[in-house]
């Protein structure tokens, strides 16, 4: 009886309760992964949080290292242009000056010392008339 009980066929309640047991089953076993997944998701997630910090904290050196960098060579070209503009003036300076002299044109230095050697001759002479005139008084 055995043998028959074997091979006999499955009942319908049987089968729809396999089937039912095995759809619960794939159902379990989807909710499982599911929750995996976010539970994976969620882990994933921080660790790239973690390593987009590191990578940001990299690359924030670099970028300041880079920009001190920069800054030193704009200092440098700086300095470089502002010898060069004063080398410039300088030689403006010396040639219109070169220039005005060949044309008979005396600088403002020039001419303020030739009135400060006028100004201390009218001194002297006015000096040399007042004591003239105290000899011719006393005469």
């Amino acid at each position: 009886m055995s043998d028959e009980n074997d091979n006999k066929p499955e009942t319908d309640d049987q089968l729809a309760g396999r089937i039912k047991g095995s759809a619960r089953q794939i159902w379990l076993a989807g909710l499982g992964a599911y929750t995996k997944a976010e539970d994976d998701a969620g882990r994933f997630f921080e660790r790239l949080v973690q390593e987009g910090e590191q990578l940001e904290t990299k690359t924030r050196g670099v970028v300041e290292k880079q920009i001190r960098s920069v800054e030193d060579r704009v200092g440098d070209v700086r300095q470089k242009a502002t010898g060069t503009w004063d080398r410039l003036e300088t030689m403006f300076d010396e040639r219109v000056s070169g220039a005005l002299r060949r044309l008979g044109i005396h600088r403002r230095e020039e001419i303020e010392a030739m009135e400060r050697r006028i100004q201390a001759l009218e001194a002297e002479l006015q000096r040399l008339r007042d004591q003239d005139e105290d000899r011719s008084e006393e005469e």
